[in-house]
């Protein structure tokens, strides 16, 4: 009985130093100057989640552990399991052609991006350039009125499929590859992206607290750079990409939430058998091409660990699974000044590595 007692209270104490250590970090990303922050760790069974800071630099306001996060380009992943459900479904094929499914409904596409398939436009290597031009993007931003999303795919992407900027096949990440993916999407089944996702990810996951664009209410706020100052970004159209281009990098929900989404992504991985999607598309989603680091929705490091990171400038959150290891890490801020931010967020996750 006495080694068991001994036993309990070694694992005890390890859980509070691992809990101490991950807040420790979480509190570190504050230290120059980032309102917020937030760390997660899960390591098999155990997930400890901290934060840190405010949600509104100007106003002090605690972040909440049930909080809501913008996820940035990690809704990528997300877009590409949608992807995987319809094709299981038979909606569409990895293989269906841009044009193909979306040749009539724009007079013109370069053939080029006609041949590019859904499964290179979740690659990145489909050719298409990485964003819509800077007058498109205003005209469609919400800043002088309510949009309709799935409408607004059709101009967002009207120019950007006359001419590639890269040779099919090569990798160039692409925004607008992601748009173009999730209208072939609507083609094939009549319905919205949102609607999908929804239906097809949020509902069977139980993610409630999952939405499109800057979080509403009383949650955390991006931030924007303002001289030597962060402006807290509001929540309005200016606080975030065209809403448009959801399906590459406009979705938020809380850590716990986004928890759940993980646990699934690095059972696929594992190998381990899901309700969710079948072994084939698993392996059909994270490998990549031969010779290159980027599958669907993930970067592939060289030790076989899956990453990926969201900003939309005005926060920054980074996400990484190591299968093997049974490990994940997460580390975002709610800010997005790159040259501060990415290094920062770089050592949080080297900390919370398997090595």
């Amino acid at each position: 009985m006495l080694r068991i007692a001994v036993l309990l209270a070694v694992i005890t104490s390890s859980a509070v130093a691992a809990r101490q250590d991950v807040q420790a970090l979480a509190d570190g990303l504050i230290e120059n100057g980032s309102p917020g922050a937030v760390v997660m760790l899960i390591d098999g069974d155990t997930q400890l989640i901290s934060v840190a800071g405010d949600r509104r630099s100007s106003l002090p306001s605690p972040i909440e552990l049930e909080d809501q996060w913008h996820l940035g380009s990690n809704t990528k992943a997300m877009t590409a399991m949608l992807a995987a459900r319809l094709v299981e479904q038979g909606a569409m094929g990895w293989d269906t052609t841009l044009g193909e499914s979306l040749g009539e409904r724009f007079n013109r596409i370069d053939p080029v991006l006609a041949d590019a398939t859904l499964a290179e436009l979740l690659q990145h290597r489909s050719g298409m350039v990485p964003n819509a031009g800077r007058l498109t993007s205003i005209a469609i931003s919400g800043l002088f009125g309510e949009r309709d999303a799935a409408r607004d795919r059709i101009p967002y992407l009207r120019e950007l499929l006359r001419d590639p900027a890269g040779q099919r096949g090569t990798y160039l990440y692409s925004n607008a590859g992601y748009v173009a993916a999730a209208l072939m999407m609507e083609q094939a089944t009549g319905e919205t992206w949102e609607a999908l996702i929804q239906r097809e990810l949020f509902d069977p996951l139980g993610l409630e607290s999952a939405g499109f664009g800057p979080p509403q209410g009383e949650q955390p706020q991006g931030h924007n750079e303002r001289g030597e100052r962060l402006i807290p970004a509001g929540t309005g159209a200016g606080a975030d990409n065209p809403p448009a281009v959801n399906p590459a990098g406009r979705v938020h929900m809380s850590m716990p939430d986004y928890a759940v989404f993980l646990r699934l992504v690095i059972a696929g991985a594992r190998g381990e058998e899901t309700e969710y999607l079948s072994a084939e598309s698993w392996q059909a989603l994270l490998t990549p091409p031969a010779g290159a680091d980027y599958a669907m929705g993930w970067g592939v490091g060289e030790d076989g660990s899956l990453r990926h990171a969201g900003s939309n400038t005005m926060w920054f959150v980074q996400a990484v699974i190591w299968p093997e290891a049974n490990r994940m890490a997460v580390a975002g801020v709610n800010e997005g000044r790159i040259s501060v931010v990415v290094p920062e967020i770089r050592d949080v996750v080297s900390e919370l590595s398997p090595d």
